[in-house]
């Protein structure tokens, strides 16, 4: 007879009921009469929201579940999103000029194998497009307010890498349906205790609607607040304060001005003083925030900030969001393991929170303990975990350490000494060299090789080949290949439709008919 196992999750949102339902998904429990999962979810604790927006790794996460493309976008004000412009964070404003560049998620294009990259670098400056234009047909696509695919193109598929913008709470709804349906059950209670046994694992928690309750696994979903990993466990956390300096967050929602007006299928990060602003064009609305350091400014100069970005007509009521930027190091602390902000929390840009969730529920489903000691996988869960983090921290770095504006939060973050050391020494030696999936190791990744080139050579990095010129004869050949990049991103803004148009298809007849004309 098999040994029964059972997780109990505590808290709901986006963590709580990813979790639940990759777990269900992938540990089959609907056909296991062994295996249980329950989601413990108070009413009274509302979604934090903070982060709005996905990386294309969702795409893969929903189809495994089972959840049907047309079906999110219509239950979540779903948009696609393919990529990110960044504006005024190499520079601030001046004389009317503003630098910005384009983060898609496409891979650059590549000839014969061979990276492209070497050839834009040792064209002339002053003449060649900009990286993310020269290397892919995204940045053309996006900028033309264009879909990355069409409605024939189905479920999850298209000719473009993309994921999604959508409403936090409505996704926890979409999420907690599916885990139902997965054989996942939930109980509606707040949690009033945490008991633990003689060796300090959790012994049960407890609730006043369903008094004593008790698992092999609990799962910490319960947000900032950290109840069972922090408050209970004792877990410390290791604040990144040092390297990203935000901790605060003004959010809001802004009407269109106009049913049909354009929606960009990309996240709009606008650098300020002492920090940035992202715009994100859901189905119904914008969502907009004012991220900052509360070191650098007060709330009162991050409210105008943001109110000048919306404008002065626009009526607002501001939602505040602290968080302390950091993680734990030890995220699996014997028979519990935490998922989402209780484990840690970045910020929102990158879209880093719900891949990290994506990331954490991957490791549990693979290294679940079907029998023996429930903690089997934790050191390894962490050692993974935490590697991630540190990973993320640096690439999150790079994005302010690189920008030349002199306010003094933009200082602070070229100071050398807030420079994570293996992000110095990645630095310095693409002084000389572009950067190499050999400089990473993918398991511990969440972004890839040539993230880091647009980032880099979006905000204006100098990567000096020119001695070794020579070693790139190929000078022809990559003209040709750049000339065909730029021809079939031409080619795709007149056959792709335009993002509204496409939402608005998939949401009244989903992607069952051609498009209909406007």
């Amino acid at each position: 007879m098999e040994r029964g196992r059972s997780i109990l999750i505590v808290g709901g949102g986006t963590a709580g009921w990813l979790t639940a339902a990759y777990l269900a998904k992938s540990l089959r429990i609907a056909e296991q009469d062994h295996l249980k999962i329950t989601v413990l979810e108070s009413p009274d604790i509302g979604i934090i929201g903070v982060g709005e927006a996905t990386f294309p790794t969702i795409r893969t996460t929903l189809q495994f579940l089972g959840i049907d493309e047309t079906r999110f976008i219509r239950e979540t004000s779903a948009t696609f999103k393919q990529g990110i412009r960044f504006v005024d964070w190499g520079h601030a404003p001046e004389d009317g000029r503003r630098h910005q560049y384009f983060h898609p998620f496409e891979a650059p294009f590549s000839a014969d194998g061979a990276s492209l990259a070497p050839y834009w670098l040792l064209q002339d400056e002053a003449t060649r497009p900009p990286f993310a234009e020269a290397m892919t047909i995204q940045a053309r696509v996006a900028g033309a307010q264009r879909a990355p695919k069409r409605p024939h193109e189905g479920n999850f598929a298209g000719p473009l890498n993309y994921a999604y913008h959508f409403d936090a709470a409505k996704l926890a709804q979409v999420l907690a349906d599916r885990a139902r349906e997965l054989g996942v059950e939930r109980l509606e209670g707040l949690l009033t205790n945490v008991a633990l046994d003689a060796d300090g694992a959790i012994d049960h928690v407890a609730c006043a609607e369903h008094g004593r309750l008790e698992a092999d696994l609990y799962v910490d979903c319960t947000g900032f607040r950290a109840e069972l990993i922090g408050q209970a466990l004792k877990a410390p956390f290791k604040s990144t304060r040092p390297v990203l300096f935000t901790d605060r967050a003004l959010a809001c929602r802004v009407p269109y001005e106009r049913p049909d007006a354009p929606i960009q299928s990309f996240t709009v990060a606008t650098a300020h003083e002492a920090g940035w602003i992202w715009d994100i064009g859901l189905a119904g609305a914008r969502g907009v925030g004012c991220v900052y350091s509360s070191d650098h400014m007060d709330d009162a100069r991050a409210e105008a900030i943001l109110r000048a970005h919306i404008g002065p007509n626009v009526e607002i009521t501001p939602k505040a969001i602290s968080f302390e930027a950091g993680y734990r190091e030890r995220q699996w602390v014997k028979n519990c393991v935490a998922v989402g902000l209780s484990a840690g929390f970045l910020e929102p840009l990158e879209s880093t929170g719900v891949v990290l969730i994506e990331a954490a529920v991957a490791i549990i489903a693979e290294l679940f303990p079907h029998n023996g000691p429930i903690d089997a996988p934790a050191r390894r869960f962490n050692q993974l975990m935490t590697a991630r983090y540190d990973n993320i921290i640096a690439f999150l770095k790079l994005h302010y350490c690189l920008s030349r504006r002199t306010e003094p939060f933009w200082r602070d973050n070229a100071d050398p000494a807030s420079i994570p050391e293996r992000l110095a020494e990645l630095l310095e030696q693409w002084r000389h060299r572009p950067p190499s999936r050999y400089d990473f190791i993918l398991d511990l990744e969440t972004f890839a090789f040539f993230n880091y080139q647009y980032i880099l050579y979006g905000m204006g990095f100098k990567t000096d080949l020119s001695p070794g010129r020579g070693e790139f004869p190929d000078v022809q050949s990559a003209a040709r290949q750049f000339a065909r990049i730029r021809a079939f991103g031409e080619r795709a803004t007149h056959d792709l439709p335009s993002h509204r148009d496409l939402i608005s298809q998939i949401n009244r007849f989903g992607f069952d008919r051609p498009l209909e004309p406007a």
